[in-house]
Formats: structure tokens, C-alpha cells, sequence
């Protein structure tokens, strides 16, 4: 069996991180591109014929290190498919905030550096994808980071409550606590990025509203931050009605699954499908794309929907 070598001067900690526990994360690398990878003493040896491609994933994965203290499974695969398919890979060295605990959020696939971007750059940005691709967190990041530099007086995240085919009106307990569980995904993300303490103090003042989409109706939201989760479960009449609560100084973000769509079948249409097609001609609006390569959970949840998206 060849071997062919090259050297690389990397620190203790940062091969420790590189490598993973147990080497899990070396293992890894050997499976995605299918050969030996051995280390010793500042010498990496394969038996990968094109090694340039697999030294220039480390250095990838070491920039990820350098820049975030963090690396993961999930992050190591993106950025070895990206390297593999000569994919730009300068959204690697962007953060774009920090959550409650310190940690880094960032974009860690293309895809979310395009939604950040348009996020940015336009008034109403559609975010289109299946669940773990980071549309709902991301999107509540910058509206947190909107707040903070003042760009915007104020955040209201709001979903449908239509999910799985169950109806409100057979759960439990007063509409706040019917209601509170398909809210939850937004709490979690506020609470991930403010801390439990500061954001019931925002939501007190009515700084950030978490709220049922039927609240929404009659609004008009000037220098607001302005979040739509869950959009595929809006029927056209809803999403319509969300849409022109647009006020001055505002932004919109509307994330949505297509391949999850819990309106019952034959009776209403998705309101998201119907925006997809009527307004992506307007210049102002944009559309981000995500697919199941975009996901950030366990790699396990990637092959998960495209076993689906293949039936």
C-alpha cells in the first residue's frame, strides 16, 4: 500500500479538537474520502492519492478552529463535501453574533450564508427548506442583533398553530397554554441568544412579541424585526395577511418547509407555495433555497430526508 505525506505544525488543542474524542472526527475524514489518514509528529501520512485535497480540508477544519473554538461532526462533513466540490468556502470566517453563553453562531454551509446576506440586503427575505438547515435560529440571531444596534424597535415571531393534524380546541388547559408549544422552537431561540431573565423582561415591555398568527391580523409594524416561521401550514389568506403588516423601517423573514405541510389535503393551499410563485419577480423580495445538505443536526437527519425526498 502507498503512502504519501505531508507535514503540518499544529498546536495540542487544536489536534486534539481536530481529531475529535477517540479520534472520532479522523475516522471521519478517512470514511468521507475513503482512505488511511495517520498522524505522528507533525507528519500526516494517506493513502489518498490526491492528498492536497485532504490537507486542504484540514486547513479548512483548522480555520473553523481558529476562528470559532468549535468544531463538530456535522460542521467537519460540510466543509470536507465543500472542499471536495471546490465549493467557495469564505463564509467559514464569519460571525455574526454571539448567544447568551458566548458562543459563536455562524453560518456553517453556503446556503445560511446566502440567508444571512439577504437577510442584510433585502426587506423580505423567504427562507426555503427542510427542519435543521438553521432557518429559525438564524433568522431569530439577526433579528436579536437588529434589536441590539438599534436598527429596530422591536421583534414579533409568530407561526400558525396548525401542526400534525391536531386541533387546538382539544388540547388542555387556557388558549396561552395551548398555544405556548408551537411557540416553542422561537422561545428557545431567544432564549438561547438573551438568556431566560433578559427575555422575559423584553417580552414584558412588548420589546419581543412571541404570538399566534391570528394576533397578527389587523397590525401595522413600523421599525420592526418581523419573523414567520412554519409558513407552509398558512393558508393563502394567511400569509397574505401577514405579509401586509409590513411597516415602515420594518424587515420580514418567512421560513417554511414544503416537504411538511400539515393543512389538510384538497381543502386549502399552502400559503408559501402560492408567495413562491406570484413574488419572485419583485426585486425587493428574495428567496433562499436550502436542502437536505444544508442540515446541521446529526448527519443522520441528512440521509434521513433524502431517503424521503427520493420515494
Amino acid at each position: 500500500m502507498e503512502y504519501y505525506t505531508f507535514s503540518y505544525d499544529i498546536n495540542s488543542d487544536d489536534l486534539k479538537m481536530l481529531f475529535g474524542v477517540n479520534d472520532e472526527y479522523l475516522k471521519q475524514l478517512e470514511n468521507i474520502f475513503g482512505c488511511q489518514i495517520i498522524y505522528r509528529d507533525g507528519i500526516f501520512k494517506t493513502t489518498l492519492e490526491n492528498y492536497e485535497l485532504l490537507k486542504k480540508t484540514i486547513t479548512s477544519l483548522l480555520e473553523e478552529i481558529k476562528v470559532k473554538k468549535h468544531l463538530d461532526s456535522s460542521i467537519l462533513v460540510k466543509v470536507s463535501n465543500a472542499v471536495k466540490e471546490k465549493d467557495d468556502l469564505s463564509w467559514q470566517k464569519k460571525i455574526i453574533a454571539y448567544t447568551f453563553n458566548g458562543k459563536p453562531i455562524y453560518p456553517k454551509t453556503k446556503a445560511q450564508a446566502n440567508l444571512l446576506n439577504c437577510i442584510n440586503k433585502y426587506t423580505m427575505t423567504f427562507s426555503i427548506g427542510p427542519a435543521g438547515t438553521g432557518k429559525t435560529f438564524l433568522s431569530v440571531a439577526m433579528a436579536v442583533n437588529a434589536l441590539k444596534k438599534g436598527e429596530v424597535e422591536k421583534i414579533v415571531l409568530t407561526r400558525p398553530a396548525v401542526e400534525a393534524g391536531e386541533s387546538l380546541g382539544f388540547l388542555p388547559g387556557d388558549l396561552k397554554e395551548k398555544v405556548d408549544p408551537y411557540l416553542m422552537p422561537l422561545y428557545d431561540a431567544l432564549n438561547t441568544m438573551l438568556g431566560e431573565e433578559t427575555c422575559e423582561k423584553y417580552r414584558e415591555k412588548g420589546t419581543i412579541e412571541v404570538i399566534p398568527l391570528a394576533y397578527m391580523r389587523g397590525r401595522t409594524l413600523d421599525d420592526a424585526f418581523i419573523l414567520l416561521d412554519e409558513a407552509q401550514n398558512t393558508t393563502e389568506k394567511q400569509l397574505l395577511m401577514f405579509l401586509t403588516r409590513l411597516g415602515i423601517n420594518s424587515k420580514m423573514i418567512i421560513n417554511g418547509d414544503i416537504t411538511q405541510i400539515d393543512l389538510k389535503p384538497g381543502k386549502e393551499k399552502s400559503g408559501l407555495l402560492t408567495a413562491y410563485n406570484r413574488l419572485s419577480n419583485i426585486k425587493e423580495i428574495a428567496f433562499c433555497n436550502f436542502d437536505e445538505k444544508d442540515v446541521v443536526r446529526h448527519p443522520l437527519v441528512e440521509k434521513i430526508i433524502k431517503a424521503y425526498a427520493n420515494e
